[in-house]
């Protein structure tokens, strides 16, 4: 009887923890974001360092490298995220600075690509209306021509005007998808770690008296 007994209960000390499949789907989910913040980062760096081979005197707002260089940094973030094994509730204090850290990044990340979009979308509707002329190897650009007090933007080492209206404006366009796509991709970024912080919780039952102690969640 008594040995039927202590047979159960070693199954059960034994039996893996509840959660075990939970925390395998979980921990997924920073490899992914970090994975999809790290494409678009390099992504966004690429084209506005190709527009920089388009004219050199472009300003620092036109292209927004500085956005995808943040997001690739936000990444590697999460893949350390993913490497002090993710759960919902913080069991060490290294991962509780990490994932606060990782949201506060998030965070700004949403608001940098929100920035980023805007001026590549008021750049882009500004040179749609652009009426440009070859002076050497400048580009200068009105947006009325016939205004005599319009304000003018030269786009300097231009071979060719068409690379303004033409070549420039498509990777405005570019910008504005990508960085909508990384302001996505960083608001659900947050929002899982907010969700996971404040709508799991786990409670402190311990089973078994002489075994290690097991958490169930509830």
């Amino acid at each position: 009887m008594g040995q039927g007994q202590k047979e159960s209960k070693k199954k059960r000390d034994g039996s893996p923890a509840p959660e075990d499949g939970h925390k395998c789907r979980v921990c997924r989910f920073p490899l992914l974001i970090a994975l999809l913040q790290l494409l678009l980062g390099v992504a966004v760096t690429v084209v506005a360092f190709l527009m920089l081979a388009v004219s050199p005197s472009l300003l620092t707002r036109e292209t927004p490298y500085w956005a995808g260089i943040i997001l690739c940094l936000v990444s590697i973030l999460g893949f350390i995220l993913y490497c002090v094994t993710y759960l919902p509730d913080e069991r060490t204090s290294i991962q509780f600075i990490v994932k606060t850290l990782y949201f506060v990044l998030c965070a700004i990340g949403l608001v940098i690509s929100v920035v980023a979009m805007s001026f590549a979308g008021h750049h882009h509707s500004q040179n749609s209306g652009f009426i440009c002329e070859q002076v050497r190897m400048d580009c200068v650009c009105k947006l009325d021509q016939m205004d005599p007090i319009a304000r003018t933007f030269t786009y300097e080492d231009v071979g060719d005007c068409e690379g303004v209206t033409g070549t420039l404006a498509l990777y405005f366009l570019l910008q504005i998808v990508l960085n909508l796509a990384q302001a996505l991709v960083c608001a659900l970024g947050a929002f899982i770690m907010w969700k996971h912080r404040y709508q799991v919780f786990f409670s402190g039952l311990q089973i078994g008296s002489a075994a290690p102690q097991q958490w169930q969640k509830v």
